[in-house]
């Protein structure tokens, strides 16, 4: 007999021989010792071996009823951004660099002065050839007089038709050499204008390349770089099955996009930019599988630059009579994905699911619910089967 068997039996029978003493005093005594010890509650049957459990309390879960809409179709890319103009800026004069108008990182528009180069040489050349039209402008008047006296004599007979020719050259002659300085004087008119270096279009430069006194020549020295940032390209590389659906959409109209900062996307920390499809390769990089393909977007702000990595969402369509259902309600076993519904009589009930595509906080349930099922939410560690719950009304959860 094991000593938690015989334990009960020894405290019997301690009781019994305090008991049996307890007679031999007197009458008074013995009673007292009896009541004190409730020997009689011994044999007693324990109040709660006979009264039922109690039932246990229904748990308030917040609830999500399995809403039926039309569900965007949408196809989500790892894309980076791409300036659509970039330029170098040179210089296209040679001279010393005189001044740096706009300062480094500078956000400019077009027609801007960005730099200024010593033009006292480009202003020398223009003085020389506008002398020399000035001189060949004389000439031709010369020789157009001396062609006018030759003409008359030629008709009187006085000269020989030779010479007459050999005049009529001369004018021709000093015409071509107004046409040369004028040329000169249009030259260095150009060589004074470019010694001021302007920005071509609105954007942001980069850091200087030159310093003020440097000594640049026309085409080899790079001074700066200059990229527009708005509107700005957004690229990215459907594969060649995604491919059909975007020219599914296409073949109904713009295709919209959303571009969004990478590693932000479906939160509300990140920003988001609205733009559109607006190019498409004319041909597949056979070793990927891919097309490249871009998307524009406004950025007023520069808040995007060249070669950010961003996430692209493409809208290529929608999905009617769709499901959804809360995704923090998911669950997951060896078995699969399930979620927790309010059953019959109120109690939990366990449904196994296959899902589909995601929607903000929402998630497309493909089998395994209904429309009318009521999902539950919240305090899904505290639930199982058969569990009885006290749904929340939907205005409650809001207000928690």
């Amino acid at each position: 007999m094991s000593f938690l068997t015989r334990r009960p039996i020894a405290s019997l029978f301690t009781l019994v021989v305090i008991a049996g003493g307890a007679s031999l005093f007197h009458p008074a005594v013995r009673n007292y010792a009896l009541n004190t010890l409730h020997v009689q509650d011994f044999f007693a049957t324990p109040a709660a071996a006979t009264a039922a459990p109690p039932a246990p309390q229904a748990m308030p879960v917040p609830v999500a009823k399995v809403e039926k809409r039309t569900l965007p179709v949408y196809l989500d890319y790892p894309a980076r951004t791409e300036a659509i103009q970039s330029v170098s800026l040179q210089a296209k004069v040679t001279g010393f660099l005189k001044e740096q108008v706009a300062a480094d990182g500078a956000d400019v528009k077009a027609g801007d002065v960005l730099y200024r180069i010593d033009d006292r040489d480009a202003q020398t050349a223009l003085d020389t050839a506008k002398a020399q039209l000035q001189r060949d402008t004389a000439q031709v008047e010369y020789t157009r007089s001396n062609l006018d006296r030759g003409q008359e004599l030629s008709q009187k007979g006085f000269l020989a038709k030779d010479t007459y020719d050999q005049r009529s050259s001369a004018l021709l002659q000093a015409q071509a050499s107004i046409g040369i300085s004028q040329a000169a004087v249009r030259a260095a008119e150009l060589d004074i204008d470019r010694s001021t270096i302007r920005a071509p279009f609105a954007g942001r430069l980069g850091r200087s390349a030159a310093s003020v006194g440097t000594l640049v020549s026309s085409g080899n020295t790079v001074l700066n770089t200059l990229v527009q940032l708005d509107p700005i390209y957004v690229t990215f590389n459907p594969s060649e099955k995604e491919l059909a659906a975007i020219k599914t959409a296409l073949a109904k109209g713009e295709v919209s996009a959303d571009i969004s900062l990478a590693g932000a996307e479906g939160t509300d920390a990140g920003k988001h930019y609205p733009g559109k499809l607006t190019f498409i390769d004319n041909r597949l990089d056979q070793s990927t599988g891919t097309v490249a393909a871009r998307a524009t977007i406004a950025n007023a702000a520069f808040d995007l630059l060249p070669g950010q990595y961003v996430h692209l969402r493409l809208s290529v369509g929608s999905e009617p009579d769709v499901l959804m259902a809360p995704q923090v309600a998911l669950g997951s076993s060896q078995l699969g994905k399930f979620v927790f519904v309010v059953g019959k009589d109120s109690k939990v009930e366990q449904r196994m699911v296959q899902i589909g595509r995601t929607d903000g906080d929402q998630i497309a349930i493909l089998s395994g619910l209904t429309e009318n099922d009521l999902i539950i939410s919240g305090n899904l560690q505290k639930i199982w089967p058969g569990v009885p719950v006290a749904p929340l009304p939907p205005e409650k959860v809001a207000m928690k």
